[in-house]
């Protein structure tokens, strides 16, 4: 495996943002913390198909989806790959991943989902939007951070308390999913989950090379 190449670097409210690419893969790193990359997009593509599953029958097709978090683009381009989402939102707050998908060197996985009519992109902090927007998804597939324990910057961090769970349930229509992604299962958050009113709450798994698998948690907002 070779060095790293850096092929975009910037600074923003946030803090820094690098693109990296590695042999054939490319990697997104954050304030030091790496992020994802593009070797292996299942847990990603799980993260979608497990809100999808966790519907019920008559609200999948059609089913509106707000995805937090654009990164590599995996999500976007899985959702957008399957006809039963009828609204794809994607919240994103750095304005150089967005660049990165639109035009840039991460066009080639999620171009064709960008260019869908049922896409749309928000440039915008997704604990802030949860907080302030009026709109109602079916499902709401989370993936900003490294996980609730693990959070890219200090500001995310609510998003997994009472108050961020509380502003999730508000944005799910009755019987909608909350699924959230993890480098590593926290039972702490199935508890919270539980605590914000969220029903069958459950942890899938995916296995990974070396060390904990990765994780998809899910909750249902009850109907």
């Amino acid at each position: 495996m070779n060095s790293p190449v850096t092929l975009d670097r910037r600074v923003g409210p946030y803090g820094e943002v690098v693109l990296r690419r590695r042999d054939e893969d490319f990697e997104i790193i954050a304030n030091g913390t790496f992020l994802m990359d593009t070797s292996d997009g299942r847990s990603e593509r799980l993260l979608v198909d497990a809100a999808m599953d966790a519907l019920p029958e008559p609200a999948r097709a059609g089913a509106a989806v707000l995805i937090g978090g654009l990164g590599v683009g995996f999500s976007l381009a899985h959702a957008a790959a399957d006809p039963r989402w009828g609204r794809i939102a994607v919240v994103e707050r750095e304005e150089a991943i967005i660049d990165w998908h639109r035009g840039g060197p991460l066009a080639s996985i999620s171009g064709r989902a960008l260019a869908d009519e049922r896409t749309v992109i928000l440039h915008t902090d997704l604990v802030a939007y949860l907080e302030t927007t009026t709109d109602r998804y079916d499902a709401l597939c989370l993936d900003i951070d490294n996980g609730p324990d693990w959070t890219v910057t200090e500001d995310n961090e609510s998003l997994y308390g009472t108050r961020g769970l509380a502003s999730c349930a508000d944005r799910l229509n009755p019987g909608g999913v909350l699924a959230v992604w993890s480098a590593r299962p926290s039972v702490d958050f199935e508890e919270s989950l539980r605590n914000a009113g969220f029903s069958g709450v459950r942890t899938e798994e995916i296995p990974v090379a070396r060390g904990v698998p990765d994780v998809v948690h899910l909750g249902v907002r009850p109907a």
